[in-house]
């Protein structure tokens, strides 16, 4: 990959990672729905069709999300003054 697709890729996962954590955190979906949607994706990379690179590239797109999972779980909890569902 080239350097601008490498910085696209990385500013893509800091944005989404962001979203994930304030939707949690403003209490629109609870820290297990927000695992389950990172496990959907990572399942969707696992089961790819692919070959060659584009296969590679996949199984580390999964590895990468299921390492975030890891990290992440469980989900931060939200700021004082907001409830949970």
């Amino acid at each position: 990959m080239s350097m601008s697709s490498d910085a696209a890729g990385l500013a893509a996962l800091s944005i989404c990672e962001s979203l994930l954590l304030a939707i949690n955190d403003c209490g629109l979906l609870p820290g297990h729905e927000i695992v389950g949607i990172l496990r959907d994706a990572a399942a969707t990379h696992e089961n790819t069709s692919f070959n060659g690179p584009q296969s590679e590239m996949h199984k580390a797109a999964a590895a990468l999300i299921n390492q975030i999972i890891a990290a992440e779980t469980p989900m931060r909890t939200p700021p004082a003054g907001l409830s949970q569902p």
